[in-house]
């Protein structure tokens, strides 16, 4: 126990000692407190001067960098000013930097007006961009004036597909050239996938420098000077690189005045100069157009618009005096060739001038069109009613094929040419089948045709050349139709009536001409020679007035018939045939039967002056077109 005690009380006295000990470290802890708190008290005056100067550090880099930015700007508008003032010709690419530097100085400045300077430096500066956006439009002006030349007619042509470029005389071919025909049925799919070759209106490396410039002048807010100055340069040149061509502007007096074979040549000329003008020139002016104005749409429509204008309004003003001027059948063709030109460059007319600017020129170049039609339509029913009135007193005394027949027919086949176009042309007033139209005008003008024959044939007083005349005409018009493709529209049936009416007027020709010859070598029963020298019911002075009769008139009909003409050597070896036929058995049957009391007479050959190899040779000479003096030799 005294142990145990011991021990107790060592412990007691050992907290004891502890106790003392935690109270003297916390007095010493809380001293600490006391002083930290004090060394902060006296520190934080410290630290928010050393705050303030941080601050004052910061703002003073904040101040320098805005500084060095302004500085720098203004170092920038400075350079930009030398190089404004040294002007564009010598870089003109340094100068548009420029230019745009000086716009980016403008907004900064204006987007910093709290600077003092900057309503001075702004003022400078928008000063400075006026000056230099007037020196970029000369510079726009003199480049595009400079560059901007006349395309001369023989580069035009080189740019033309082979099939289209002139021959060696220089002019363009034409319509009824033996090298060229109409577009219509034979150049029609070639011309489809011809390639054109735009021309070069301004040297390639100028077309960058020049789209530069319009776009500083658009952004300037000068697109009006930029219009102006385009439009008057470029419309200028297109003008006159059309009056190069050979274009003029006619009224509708100047086109009457001119004589048919002139004005021809002329209207070759016009189709041949509108494709030039649409594919060539207006599609060039196009696209140098979109590639100097781009990106400012309606002023570029505008632009291209206002260069074209003068020069379309030329080129349609020709065609247009055409369709108004005096019809007549010769210019159906030409009619027919302009509006088939038309026709052919309506979709690059309606792309190219496709724009709202472009509306009047389009508008005017559809008008055409249709003018053209119904002006050919018009002249096409005229056709079909002068020749059923054709009144000329031209007088075919051989009674060969009439010269009208021979135009009409060389017309219709000429009208087949083209037969796409007049389907065309059609259909711009009738919705009908097209080829059922051609056919029925084609059958028309056959008739007015054969009317108008009817009546010719009428002038002569031998009913026999009357109808040889008719026999003449029909026969050349059959055989023309069966030669062309208007056989396919008329048909096998039309082909085979006119070729019995041809029959029935060979007929009619045979009754009329040889009928009263052929009388006298008919003998009204039959019976032998008496003993007074005559035969049953007929003496020997009735037969010698039956050869002299017959002699008389079949050199009668020998010297008048060796005059006509029958052109066509089968139908005139078919004739001849046929009379011969008729003829030859007949004089060979009564010569048999009453030549022996002739022969036992006196003077036989003054009554039988022919044997039949003599008539079948005199036969030979009939429609032979032979005058009075080559029958004679």
């Amino acid at each position: 126990m005294e142990a145990l005690r011991e021990r107790a009380d060592f412990i007691k006295e050992s907290l004891q000692k502890s106790q003392i000990i935690t109270d003297n470290m916390a007095a010493i802890l809380g001293s600490f407190d006391h002083r930290l708190s004090a060394l902060e008290t006296a520190m934080r005056p410290t630290q928010i001067r050393t705050h303030s100067i941080r601050r004052a550090h910061e703002n003073i880099d904040k101040t320098l960098k805005a500084a060095e930015v302004i500085l720098s700007q203004f170092d920038l508008t400075r350079k930009a000013e030398a190089k404004i003032l040294r002007g564009p010709h010598e870089d003109l690419e340094s100068y548009l930097e420029a230019i745009d530097q000086l716009r980016s100085n403008v907004k900064f400045f204006s987007s910093n007006k709290s600077f003092k300077s900057s309503d001075g430096v702004l003022n400078h500066a928008n000063q400075l961009l006026v000056k230099a956006i007037s020196k970029l439009e000369e510079e726009f002006r003199q480049l595009l004036t400079n560059y901007s030349k006349p395309v001369e007619p023989d580069r035009l042509f080189e740019c033309l597909p082979n099939s289209l470029r002139p021959s060696s005389s220089g002019s363009p071919r034409k319509h009824g050239d033996d090298n060229t025909k109409s577009p219509t049925e034979h150049q029609g799919k070639s011309l489809e996938n011809a390639i054109y070759t735009l021309p070069t209106l301004i040297p390639p490396r100028i077309i960058p420098l020049l789209h530069d410039l319009a776009q500083q002048m658009a952004q300037a807010g000068h697109q009006q000077q930029l219009f102006r100055i385009y439009r008057d340069t470029r419309a200028s040149v297109l003008e006159q690189s059309v009056r190069k061509l050979g274009v003029e502007r006619l009224s509708k007096d100047d086109v009457q005045k001119m004589q048919w074979e002139v004005l021809e040549a002329k209207i070759g000329n016009w189709i041949h100069y509108m494709r030039i003008a649409v594919k060539l020139l207006f599609a060039g002016e196009k696209k140098l157009c979109d590639q100097i104005i781009d990106g400012v749409d309606s002023l570029r429509d505008q632009c291209f618009a206002e260069v074209t204008v003068n020069s379309v309004s030329v080129l349609l003003s020709f065609g247009e005096s055409i369709a108004k001027s005096k019809r007549s059948p010769e210019k159906l063709f030409v009619l027919l060739d302009m509006y088939e030109i038309m026709r052919e460059l309506h979709s690059e007319i309606e792309l190219l001038f496709g724009s709202k600017a472009c509306i009047e020129m389009r508008d005017s170049a559809s008008s055409l069109t249709k003018r053209l039609a119904q002006t050919a339509q018009e002249t096409f029913c005229d056709f079909e009613e002068a020749v059923e009135k054709d009144a000329t007193k031209t007088a075919v005394l051989d009674g060969t094929v009439h010269p009208l027949t021979s135009y009409v027919i060389n017309y219709v086949k000429f009208l087949f040419d083209y037969q796409s176009t007049l389907k065309q042309l059609f259909q711009e007033f009738d919705a009908s089948d097209p080829d059922a139209q051609l056919a029925s005008v084609t059958t028309r003008i056959m008739q007015a045709l054969q009317n108008n024959l009817d009546g010719k044939s009428k002038q002569y007083r031998d009913p026999a050349l009357t109808q040889l005349f008719l026999m003449n005409n029909i026969h050349y018009i059959v055989r023309s139709v069966r030669r062309s493709e208007a056989k396919d529209l008329l048909g096998d049936d039309w082909v085979q009536i006119h070729r019995r009416i041809v029959q029935q007027h060979a007929n009619q020709y045979k009754r009329v001409s040889w009928a009263k010859i052929l009388q006298c070598l008919s003998v009204q029963g039959g019976g032998g020679i008496g003993g007074d020298g005559s035969a049953s019911g007929i003496s020997r002075a009735a037969v010698k007035d039956r050869f002299k009769t017959f002699n008389v008139q079949f050199e009668e009909l020998h010297q008048r018939q060796s005059q006509w003409t029958v052109p066509d050597s089968e139908l005139r070896e078919s004739l001849r045939l046929a009379v011969a036929e008729v003829l030859l058995p007949a004089y060979r049957s009564f010569l048999k039967r009453f030549g022996p009391m002739i022969e036992n007479g006196k003077n036989p050959q003054k009554y039988i002056r022919y044997s039949p190899e003599d008539l079948d040779h005199m036969m030979n000479e009939f429609f032979e077109g032979k005058t009075w003096n080559e029958q004679k030799r």
